[in-house]
């Protein structure tokens, strides 16, 4: 294991066809570290000139990536794979200055980054087609292959972590990459890409451009070049580049969030549940797409599941992610400012705040774990998005108003039911309007389960091998075994 010796540069540039490159105008932006809201480094700020350069090194590189055995594809991904092992400590502290998180959650986050390419590199060699009957006049069958350059746009949550789920996959599927960070969180990703090209990957397989969303992302997605796109983060953002593809007919992989209910029942192991709900909304300060944001729970045993939460989020240690604590700060400032502002929206609507609620007067962007009780269902704090450490608790009286609250939102990415009568559990993860159901438990899905959501929450899926259908496309070929043109025609 590394010693975390990797010093933060001062300045950092972009990485395009194996070299660092500077921006066509130079700009640069500071990026912050939120525990104390001071600038970390100086990052290079990209415009759609350097995007263009970016995409046509990755371009260039394609077919002696996409002709490079699999074997040896595999190969390469494993050894990425074994180098982010090796500096394991090194990228979590990386991480844990840039996004905030506490050190021992980005440690967690560069051990899932580096099973993506484990797990990833192992089917590099498997991706097989199928042979189709159609009869003895004719072979027919199916080829897996590349779309080509690949669209990577990673959000600020877990950078590291969302760079490997969808650079492993697509290596290894034959495409090469253009990978764009968030502004807020880039160092983890450059630091990646070095470690990329030491494992063997060739030049232009994989550049990373840093810089906004206008012009950087935007340049990206709209680019006639791009074949194939991927972007994790908000509702909005995924509207505007499902728009800028569709110009070009890009196929999309998007995936935007929720808004994710936790149904308890009076059966339940109401300890374990609060234990699972509380770590399922304050870890990464809430800033988790699969947060367990809305808990659902039987009028029954309302005062008493609130009590323990209340207890648990009222123990939290909050402070710089450096020192470990139970939660570190939000993000940015910009973060900071939407997780008060819907937390007013609470204390406006009449909800009541259990617990928490305060922003806290120290530097960085730090708020309370907070628990919001007397919520209804259709009030904001309940219907949209915090990203923050925002917990809203909403009491039922059956299970048919239990399933009928948890279906009643926009989002459909995770839902969870903590309930010891199992046929209920598998009735209720039939009905759940959501890609991922935990029972029991929470962050249940592992780099081998595919992952993604129902209705606003998304298409496609990440993770396990459903994520190959992002980066492959199926070509059917038809052999003629016959000595004459036959009868065939369109539509047959």
């Amino acid at each position: 294991m590394s010693t975390p010796n990797q010093p933060i540069k001062d300045v950092y540039d972009l990485h395009i066809g194996g070299e660092w490159v500077s921006s066509t105008d130079n700009e640069r932006f500071d990026t912050v570290n939120p525990a104390t809201e001071k600038p970390l480094a100086k990052v290079t700020a990209a415009k759609a000139a350097d995007v263009d350069r970016a995409v046509q090194a990755a371009r260039a590189a394609f077919p002696t990536w996409r002709d490079t055995s699999p074997d040896e594809r595999g190969r390469i991904i494993y050894r990425i794979g074994q180098l982010v092992r090796e500096h394991r400590d090194e990228l979590a502290l990386l991480e844990s200055r840039d996004q905030g998180k506490p050190i021992s959650q980005a440690e967690s986050d560069i051990e899932g980054a580096a099973r993506y390419f484990e797990y990833y590199a192992g089917a590099a060699d498997k991706l097989e087609g199928t042979s189709v009957p159609v009869g003895p006049d004719q072979v027919d069958f199916t080829v897996r292959e590349p779309y080509g350059v690949s669209a990577q746009i990673t959000p600020w949550n877990f950078p590291a972590n969302l760079f490997a789920r969808g650079v492993a996959p697509a290596l290894v599927a034959g495409n090469t990459t253009v990978v764009k960070p968030a502004e807020q969180t880039p160092l983890s990703s450059l630091r990646l890409v070095e470690l990329c090209a030491e494992a063997g990957v060739p030049d232009g397989a994989i550049n990373v451009i840093t810089g906004f969303g206008d012009p950087a992302g935007e340049a990206l997605s709209s680019h006639p070049d791009v074949d194939t796109i991927t972007f994790t983060g908000s509702v909005t953002t995924g509207q505007t580049i499902m728009k800028q593809a569709a110009d070009n007919i890009t196929p999309v992989t998007l995936e935007l969030g929720g808004k994710n209910p936790a149904i308890v029942f009076p059966d339940a192991d109401l300890e374990q549940a609060a234990d699972w709900i509380t770590k399922a909304i304050f870890t990464n300060a809430g800033q988790v797409c699969s947060a367990a944001d809305r808990v659902l729970v039987h009028k029954e045993i309302h005062d008493e599941l609130v009590e323990r939460l209340v207890d648990h989020a009222s123990s939290y240690d909050v402070g710089p992610g450096s020192d470990d604590p139970d939660m570190g700060p939000l993000a940015s400032e910009e973060q900071l400012g939407k997780v008060t502002q819907y937390i007013e929206l609470g204390r406006k609507s009449n909800a009541t705040i259990a617990t928490g609620g305060n922003t806290l007067d120290r530097e960085g962007y730090f708020v309370e774990p907070t628990v919001f009780t007397d919520v209804e269902n259709n009030m904001r704090i309940a219907q949209e998005e915090i990203f923050g450490p925002v917990l809203t608790v909403i009491p039922f009286a059956d299970k048919s108003e239990a399933l009928e609250l948890a279906n009643d939102i926009d989002y459909g990415l995770v839902a969870g039911v903590f309930t010891s009568n199992v046929s209920r559990a598998h009735r209720f993860a039939q009905r759940l309007e959501a890609g991922n159901v935990y029972i029991n438990k929470w962050f249940g899905d592992t780099n081998q389960t595919p992952f993604g959501g129902y209705k606003a929450s998304g298409i496609g899926r990440e993770k396990g091998l459903e994520a190959f259908d992002s980066y492959l496309q199926t070509k059917n070929i038809a052999v003629n075994l016959t000595d004459d043109s036959g009868g065939d025609l369109p539509g047959a």
